[in-house]
């Protein structure tokens, strides 16, 4: 995902003492983040220098903040020659270096963690939260997250919500120590920044212009597929999800600040730019018209009106023309043109999969919004009927993919009597059809 960068701090301290390693390990003291007044950086502590590495910090909403709207944060700390790895990091608005500005929520992956403190540094806390008593937050890495022995860099993720009202500009501190591992404060490269973010112009009133299916783009859709969402004003970035906000499985509904919802429900989102957003479509009993809804950084669209089916089959397709197809053994099936040195025509008799989605209830039944657990097999209720070159194929089964979510495997046989060429193959369940002018090659 793309996300523009900003800088925060970032300190681990690894001292000579063992009680002084095992609790910098656990996390520096607060007031480590380069914040003027404040105790300094990790350079307070650590010899070595500066090497070749970098910290940076990757914003959702880049060097922009929308108040009391939720931002996710990505540090990343790099150095081509150390193996261990830490951050703190803290935000105060430009007027004033003793106020805090906004709070932090922690990673789900055990990595960071709060240090809450009061000015001047007489008492201080950790925990998930911090208390109107102790009003300065910094975020670090913990224990876990030094992962010493990994090299090259690592990243620290969490969540940083700006104040709920307009305080200007803010600046965000960093300072980081990429380690040596030595158990010593000897040898560490110290890197530090800021940056200055902004409050954002107003959002624009998100407008959807069309809802269709994500593989064909025809007009109606189905729950638990793949939908594809068009208009403008939609996001402020481009994007897909990650992996760290994919959690037991569960799929997130935000993406970068937008969240979608058909027929009420949320969608997962997995991307997102200004004038397109791809979702999972919610599980849904419904049929028939019902509304979908954008909402980004608080503003929301006005509904658009889709049709929902129980059944929408459609293939995913390759140059818009090619329904994307794989042999057992994963090898791609198409025109030798299509990818060449990789695509090759299916032979008559070939066994084949075709890839898409649209294709309707499974048994068991599997929820919206989560991955497909490969201990199970999910097939489809309603076993499509599919054609090639007008001939009718053997379906071998239908099911949704392990490891995915809303995507469907077809396993067919090419007929033994079709022509060679570029063969139109087109899926059938109950009075649906998916769109015509689809091919797979046969040779």
């Amino acid at each position: 995902m793309t996300r523009k960068q900003t800088t925060i701090a970032v300190c681990l301290a690894i001292g000579a003492l063992p009680a002084i390693i095992y609790a910098y390990a656990e996390g520096p003291d607060a007031g480590f983040a380069g914040v003027p007044g404040e105790l300094g950086t990790c350079t307070q502590c650590h010899t070595g220098g500066s090497g070749s590495g970098s910290v940076t910090v990757a914003f959702a909403n880049g060097l922009t903040y929308t108040p009391g709207v939720a931002q996710h944060v990505v540090v990343t700390v790099a150095d081509p020659v150390q193996s261990r790895w830490g951050f703190e990091l803290t935000a105060r608005p430009s007027s004033s270096s003793t106020t805090m500005a906004g709070t932090f929520t922690p990673g789900s992956d055990g990595y960071t963690q709060l240090v809450c403190s009061l000015p001047g540094f007489g008492n201080e806390q950790y925990g998930s939260t911090c208390p109107s008593s102790l009003p300065l937050a910094y975020i670090e890495h913990t224990e876990l997250g030094t992962r010493n022995g990994a090299t090259g860099s690592v990243t620290f993720q969490f969540d940083w919500t700006p104040p709920s009202s307009n305080v200007g500009n803010i600046v965000v501190y960093v300072a980081a120590n990429a380690a040596n591992g030595n158990g010593a404060p000897t040898g560490d490269h110290i890197y530090t920044n800021q940056y200055t973010l902004t409050p954002a112009s107003a959002t624009a009133q998100p407008a959807i212009t069309a809802v269709v299916n994500g593989a064909s783009f025809q007009t109606n859709i189905t729950s638990g597929s793949w939908v594809t969402i068009q208009g403008a004003n939609l996001a402020g970035t481009t994007g897909t999800w990650t992996s760290s906000e994919i959690v037991n499985g569960k799929l997130p509904t935000q993406v970068d600040n937008v969240s979608v919802t058909i027929d009420g429900l949320p969608a997962a989102v997995y991307y997102v730019s200004p004038t397109q957003i791809n979702v999972q479509a919610p599980s849904d009993t419904n049929s028939g018209a019902v509304p979908v809804v954008v909402t980004y950084n608080g503003q929301t669209s006005a509904a658009f009106t889709v049709n929902l089916l129980q059944e929408t089959p459609a293939f995913f397709l390759w140059s818009g023309k090619y329904a994307v197809a794989t042999r057992e053994d994963f090898s791609l099936v198409g025109p030798t043109t299509l990818f060449p040195g990789s695509t090759t025509p299916a032979k008559p008799g070939d066994v084949v999969i075709l890839w898409g989605t649209g294709f309707g209830a499974t048994t068991p039944a599997m929820p919206g919004g989560q991955l497909v657990p490969s201990t199970q097999l999910y097939s489809v209720t309603n076993p499509p009927s599919i054609t090639v070159g007008g001939i009718q194929a053997t379906v071998y089964g239908a099911a949704l993919a392990p490891g995915f979510a809303g995507l469907y495997q077809i396993a067919i046989q090419i007929p033994a009597t079709v022509g060679s060429g570029d063969q139109p193959v087109a899926a059938q369940v109950g009075s649906v059809s998916s769109p015509a002018s689809v091919y797979v090659t046969v040779q």
